[in-house]
């Protein structure tokens, strides 16, 4: 019998754009691997559509709150539906930037010297002496993400935005300049590096990410000694101590810059990492020997629910 795959996309976070493009690729490729796939735009009402739909299977493609916290993580245990990507605890945990550091440092994952503060008091007075990083505790994609430069002498006055729409809370980062890599893990399976390269924006923010020719790839990356092991040993430790499971990404920088410091440096783990056809994950699984769509139907074939 043709397994039902639901496809969960759009949603109402920041990132609903993003996951639209990625359900749509999914969706389409999912029906080229012969699955019956159906669409759902999900909304507040997504409990009574899956209990009326019953799909055997669940994909997963939100990004962002509710879809990448383990809210709708939470929806799909109680319904019983096997669904993609990781469980309710470690899509919390990684969701949540600052607690994803505290459990990733304790596994002996090197993370950047940061701390968590009100928006208003970073708008008031310098988190961390500059150069430093804001980004929302929960946010993915890069939305909010504000990079303060050394030579900035006043806190970053658009904190204080009538539509600043990421929280109250953010956290300040020690900025790590250098190299931004990123590595996949497949199952238990820990894939190769990209070095990306951002085109126009000083670091790898929402456009670097989405548009096309936002960014270059460089796979595999080309780093020095053992540095490239090193990423992949890393993004492997950082995927197990969240307790991810399926598809993750880790993020990285390097600082290899003259005269730098050679930090190699965990910035997060991404538990629903982008699938659109300029993404990082899809890119690394082809060189891996997966297409697309291979890709897809194993992400099927290993959802399940939580362990």
């Amino acid at each position: 019998m043709t397994k039902h795959v639901a496809v969960l996309l759009g949603g109402w976070s920041a990132e609903r754009e993003v996951s639209l493009r990625s359900g749509a690729a999914c969706a389409n490729a999912l029906e080229g691997e012969g699955y019956r796939v159906t669409r759902i735009d999900v909304d507040r009402s997504i409990g009574d559509v899956l209990t009326d739909l019953k799909p055997d299977v669940a994909f997963n493609a939100l990004h962002g709150r509710v879809g990448e916290d383990g809210t709708i993580q939470g929806i799909l245990e109680v319904l019983r539906i096997p669904y993609t990507h990781s469980g309710v605890l470690a899509s919390a945990l990684a969701m949540q930037k600052d607690k994803a550091k505290v459990i990733m440092a304790a596994a002996g994952v090197p993370v950047a010297h940061g701390l968590t503060v009100s928006r208003f008091a970073a708008a008031r007075e310098h988190a961390l002496a500059p150069p430093y990083v804001l980004k929302p505790v929960n946010e993915g994609s890069s939305v909010g993400v504000i990079i303060v430069q050394k030579d900035r002498s006043h806190p970053p006055q658009e904190l204080l935005r009538p539509d600043w729409a990421y929280g109250d809370t953010i956290l300040a980062e020690k900025f790590i300049a250098g190299r931004e890599l990123t590595c996949a893990v497949m199952g238990d399976k820990v894939l190769d590096v990209i070095d990306i390269l951002a085109s126009h924006a000083s670091f790898y923010d929402y456009d670097a990410k989405y548009a096309q020719g936002g960014s270059v790839h460089v796979l595999p990356a080309k780093l020095k000694g053992n540095i490239y092991q090193n990423v992949q040993e890393l993004a492997l430790k950082a995927h197990r101590a969240l307790g991810c499971r399926g598809v993750s990404r880790t993020d990285l920088r390097y600082d290899d810059t003259p005269g730098g410091t050679g930090e190699l440096i965990v910035l997060e783990v991404n538990t629903q990492p982008g699938m659109t056809e300029t993404s990082l994950v899809p890119e690394l699984a082809a060189h891996a020997g997966f297409s697309f769509g291979g890709l897809v139907r194993w992400m099927v074939e290993d959802a399940s629910l939580d362990r």
